[in-house]
C-alpha cells in the first residue's frame, strides 16, 4: 500500500509539473514584438502642426500622421513621437506595425466634447452599448483588425478628461455607452506598457477579439466613486499577460470578460490564456479580479499571481447570471495578500443584467476547476460569499492554504455557501459548509485545478529528493 501511494504521488507531481510548465508558463510576459525599442521610421506629432498647449484640437494631427506613416508599414513600421505637452485631441485610429510613443512629460488628452468621440456600432457579442441599448462612443485611442501595435513611451499619459462623461452618466443624459480609452479590435501582438492612464470616461483598457497581448509596467487612476472605470478588461481575447500594474479606480481593476447572453454565446468567442502577475490596487466598489459578469463565450485558463489588494470592496469575484450560459473553468489564483478587504472571495450566480428581453433562462453557465491556493488577509470583514445557482451547482471549487483574519468586531459568518461544492484544505477560519467538508489530499487533488508540487510534497509529508524522482 505505501508504495502504490508513493507511485501515484510521483506520477502526480510529474503530471501537476508539467501542467503549470506548459500551460500557465513563464510568470513573466513574453514580449513576441522584437521591434517595441527601433522601428526604421519616425515622425514627431509636431510635424503635422499639433499644438500642445492643451487647448488646440490636434486630432486632424494625429489622424494625418497615422495616415502617413501607415505608408511604412510594409517597411519595418513607424513610430509617432509625441513630447512634452499637453496633446488635446479626439478619438484617432491606429495602423499596424507602428509604436505610439509618450515621451516623459507627455499627455493625450481626451476632448470634453462629445462630438469628438465617433459614435459606432455595438460589438457583436454584445448586440448593443453596454450602458445604453443602441450605438456607443469609439475609443479616444481605437484600432481594428491591427497586427503588431505598440503603446509605450517614458511614462507619459492618456487623460480621458471623463468627469463630464460621469456627469452625464449620473444625470441620465447620455444618448450612447461612454468611450474607453484604449480599445483595440481583432488586434494581433499588442503591448501597452510604461504610462499612465487618468480618468477614463468608462473602461480603461479593452483589448477585445485580441491575441497576443501584453499589459505592463502601467499606473491606472480614477476617482474611487467614478462610474465603471474598470482598469483592464480582456474580451474575448487569448494568450493575454498582465503584470507589474498598479490600479485604483471605481470598478474592477481587471475584469476578464466574453460577450454578454445570447449574442456571446452566438459569437462564440472565449477568453483564455490569460496570466495577472504582481497586481496592486483599490477599489471601494467592485473587485481586484473580476470574471463577468459577462462571459457568455466562455472563460478558461486563467493563473492569477501575487495580487495585493487593499482598503477595498472585493478581492476576487465571479459574476455570472441565469442566461449567460458560456463556462468558467480552469483558474487558478495563488499568492494574494488582502488587508482591509470586505469580501475576500465571492461567487455570485444571480447577477442580472441582460441586453434585452431575448435572453435564454435555461442558458446555464458552467463553473468548475477553480482553485485558490495561498491566500492570505488581514481585517478582512467575510471571508468568502460563494453563492451559486439552484440546479446549476458551481463545483470543484478548491481552497489550499487560505488563511483570512476577519474582523473581531464582524458579526457575520466567515464563510456563506449555498449550490457550490468544492474541496478545502488548511484554511483559516474553517469553512463550515457541508459542500466543503472533504479535503484536497489524497483523493481529490485531481478535482483541483493547477495545484502546484510544492503542496503535493507538504500534504504527503515527503521531500523531493533525488532518490524519489529516480525510484
Amino acid at each position: 500500500m505505501k508504495r502504490s501511494f508513493l507511485l501515484w504521488y510521483v506520477l502526480l507531481v510529474q503530471a501537476f509539473y508539467g501542467a503549470w510548465s506548459s500551460v500557465g508558463g513563464s510568470l513573466h510576459c513574453e514580449y513576441s514584438n522584437s521591434v517595441i525599442l527601433h522601428r526604421p521610421h519616425s515622425v514627431s506629432i509636431t510635424e503635422f502642426g499639433a499644438v500642445g498647449d492643451g487647448v488646440t484640437l490636434n486630432t486632424k494631427a494625429f489622424q494625418n500622421a497615422l495616415f502617413y506613416l501607415n505608408s511604412f508599414s510594409d517597411k519595418g513600421g513607424a513610430k509617432l513621437f509625441v513630447p512634452a505637452g499637453q496633446w488635446l485631441t479626439g478619438s484617432f485610429d491606429l495602423i499596424s506595425h507602428l509604436t505610439l510613443w509618450l515621451d516623459k512629460g507627455a499627455t493625450i488628452l481626451g476632448s470634453t466634447s462629445s462630438e469628438n468621440w465617433p459614435v459606432v456600432d455595438p460589438l457583436p457579442s454584445y448586440g448593443r452599448g453596454r450602458e445604453l441599448p443602441g450605438r456607443r462612443h469609439r475609443s479616444l485611442i481605437y484600432g481594428q483588425n491591427l497586427t503588431d501595435v505598440v503603446i509605450t513611451g517614458e511614462n507619459g499619459t492618456i487623460d480621458g478628461q471623463g468627469s463630464v462623461w460621469w456627469d452625464w452618466f449620473r444625470k441620465g443624459e447620455l444618448n450612447y455607452t461612454r468611450p474607453h480609452l484604449v480599445e483595440l479590435i481583432n488586434t494581433t501582438g499588442l503591448i501597452i506598457s510604461n504610462l499612465t492612464f487618468l480618468n477614463s470616461p468608462f473602461w480603461n483598457i479593452h483589448p477585445v477579439y485580441c491575441r497576443d497581448v501584453v499589459v505592463k509596467n502601467l499606473t491606472i487612476l480614477a476617482p474611487l466613486d467614478s462610474p465603471n472605470t474598470d482598469g483592464v478588461d480582456p474580451d474575448s481575447s487569448t494568450d493575454v499577460c498582465i503584470e507589474d500594474c498598479y490600479i485604483v479606480t471605481g470598478d474592477d481593476l481587471v475584469s476578464i470578460k466574453s460577450g454578454w447572453d445570447e449574442y456571446g454565446i452566438s459569437f462564440a468567442r472565449p477568453s483564455s490564456k490569460i496570466k495577472i502577475n504582481r497586481l496592486t490596487g483599490q477599489t471601494t466598489s467592485s473587485s481586484g479580479i473580476a470574471i463577468g459578469s459577462e462571459m457568455s463565450g466562455g472563460v478558461s485558463d486563467i493563473y492569477i499571481k501575487d495580487l495585493h489588494l487593499f482598503n477595498s470592496n472585493t478581492g476576487i469575484r465571479i459574476k455570472t447570471s441565469p442566461g449567460r450560459g458560456g463556462y468558467v473553468r480552469n483558474v487558478h489564483v495563488s499568492n494574494v495578500k488582502f488587508h482591509n478587504v470586505q469580501k475576500a472571495i465571492r461567487f455570485t450566480g444571480k447577477y442580472g443584467e441582460h441586453p434585452d428581453e431575448n435572453f435564454d433562462p435555461k442558458a446555464l453557465p458552467a463553473i468548475e476547476k477553480i482553485t485558490f491556493e495561498n491566500v492570505s488577509g488581514e481585517d478582512i470583514g467575510v471571508a468568502g460569499l460563494l453563492e451559486g445557482i439552484e440546479g446549476d451547482e458551481f463545483k470543484n471549487i478548491c481552497f489550499l492554504n487560505v488563511t483570512l483574519t476577519v474582523k473581531k468586531n464582524s458579526k457575520k459568518s466567515p464563510w456563506k455557501c449555498s449550490h457550490v461544492r468544492g474541496f478545502s484544505q488548511w484554511v483559516s477560519p474553517e469553512i463550515t459548509c457541508d459542500s466543503f467538508e472533504e479535503s484536497i489530499f489524497p483523493e481529490h487533488s485531481s478535482e483541483c485545478f493547477g495545484l502546484s508540487e510544492n503542496n503535493l510534497e507538504k500534504s504527503s509529508g515527503l521531500s523531493r529528493s533525488p532518490w524519489l524522482l529516480s525510484w
